[in-house]
C-alpha cells in the first residue's frame, strides 16, 4: 500500500511578531491568495510546502502544509526532515525554525484503483450502508458529492475518515474553479481514502516523542499501521453480496449452529437499523468482535448490497487496498 503523507505544522504568534512575518511574506504577493481570514502563500508549493497565515482577532497562527511526496524521498525519513528543516529556516530568514512549530495534524492518503467508475460508485453505495460507526459521526463536505463519498468525523478522537470517487471530486473542484478537468491524468475507477489526524493530541496517541522532528519520524515510520488502525474500524473485511446470497454463504460455511444463528441475525439487522454499529448494539451480545471475526474467516462482509442496486457481488475491498504488499 502506497501512502502519501501530508504534515501540518502550526505556530501561534502575538500580533506584533505575526505582522512582521506576514509583511515580509506579503512582498511576494504574486503567490499570496486571500481566502476569508486566511492568506495562502504558495511560493514554496513546487517544493512541497504551502504557508497559511490566519489573521484572527483572537489567535494569530502560521500553518505549514508539507507534502512529503514533493519534499523528498519519503523512504529516507532523516533526509526528508532535514530538507523540511532547511526550507523552513530559509523561508523565515532564520528567525523561526522547525522547533518553533508543533505537529498539529497529518493526512494519510491512499488511492485505490478498483478498475472502473461503475465499481467505484458500487463500493461507495455499499459503504454508505455501514451507516453509523462507533466513535464517529457522518460528515459532509462541499467539495464532494454526497452520492460519491463516504465521510466520517471522529466524535472525540479528532480523526476524520474520507472515502470518495477521485474523478468526481476533481471534476467538481475544476468546475468551481472554471478549469478543464479533462487535462488531468485519467483517474477513472479510483477511490481516494484519507485518514486525517486533526489535532496535536491525536498525534500524541501515536508517539511519545516531545521533539517535533522525532514526532514526524515516528509517525512517518508507523503511518501504514496508523492508517489501517482507523480503516479497519470502519470498513468491514470480506466480499459483498446481496443479503440472500450472504445468508446462503453463512449456512454453507459456518458449522457452529450458535455462531451461524448470530451471524444471520446481524445480517438481517443491518438493513433494518441502517447501521452496522446500531445492529451490533441491538444484538445485545457480549462479544460482537467474535461474530465479526467469524465473518472475516469466511471472507464475507456483514454489510450487504441493497436489493435496489444492480450489482450482485463486490470483491473484498482489502484485495485492492493491500494489492502489491
Amino acid at each position: 500500500m502506497n501512502l502519501n503523507q501530508i504534515l501540518e505544522l502550526s505556530m501561534v504568534l502575538d500580533s506584533e511578531h505575526f505582522q512582521k512575518v506576514f509583511n515580509n511574506a506579503y512582498k511576494g504577493n504574486d503567490y499570496m491568495n486571500e481566502k476569508g481570514k486566511e492568506y495562502i502563500d504558495q511560493s514554496l508549493s513546487s517544493k512541497g510546502i504551502t504557508v497559511i497565515y490566519r489573521d484572527s482577532q483572537y489567535k494569530k497562527k502560521v500553518r505549514l502544509i508539507a507534502n512529503t511526496y514533493l519534499l523528498d524521498d519519503v523512504f529516507d525519513t532523516d533526509k526528508l526532515i532535514r530538507k523540511l528543516e532547511k526550507r523552513i529556516t530559509e523561508y523565515f530568514n532564520g528567525k523561526y525554525q522547525i522547533d518553533d512549530f508543533v505537529l498539529s495534524g497529518m493526512n494519510l492518503v491512499a488511492d485505490i484503483d478498483v478498475g472502473t467508475r461503475t465499481n467505484a460508485l458500487a463500493y461507495l453505495k455499499v459503504f454508505q450502508r455501514i451507516g453509523r460507526v462507533k466513535g464517529f459521526s457522518s460528515a459532509s463536505y462541499e467539495c464532494f458529492d454526497d452520492n460519491a463519498s463516504f465521510c466520517l468525523s471522529g466524535n472525540s478522537n479528532s480523526i476524520d475518515f474520507l472515502l470518495y470517487d477521485l474523478e468526481m471530486a476533481v471534476m467538481r473542484q475544476c468546475k468551481s474553479r472554471e478549469t478543464d478537468w479533462k487535462k488531468w491524468k485519467p483517474i477513472k475507477g479510483v477511490l481516494r481514502a484519507e485518514v486525517r489526524l486533526m489535532k496535536p493530541k491525536t498525534i500524541r496517541t501515536y508517539t511519545d516523542a516531545v521533539d517535533i522532528s522525532e514526532q514526524i519520524a515516528d509517525i512517518l515510520k508507523d503511518c501504514n499501521n496508523i492508517f489501517m488502525d482507523t480503516f479497519t474500524q470502519i470498513i468491514p473485511f470480506g466480499d459483498f453480496y446481496k443479503k440472500d446470497k450472504a445468508a446462503e454463504v453463512i449456512r454453507k460455511e459456518v458449522a457452529d449452529s450458535i455462531m451461524r444463528r448470530r451471524m444471520l441475525r446481524l445480517l438481517a439487522l443491518i438493513p433494518t437499523k441502517k447501521s452496522l454499529h446500531l445492529a451490533q448494539k441491538a444484538m445485545n451480545c457480549r462479544n460482537v468482535e467474535k461474530i465479526m471475526g467469524s465473518f472475516a474467516k469466511i471472507n464475507l462482509s456483514p454489510v450487504t448490497i441493497s436489493k435496489r442496486h444492480n450489482t450482485k457481488y463486490l470483491e473484498n475491498f482489502y484485495t485492492y487496498l493491500l494489492d502489491g504488499e
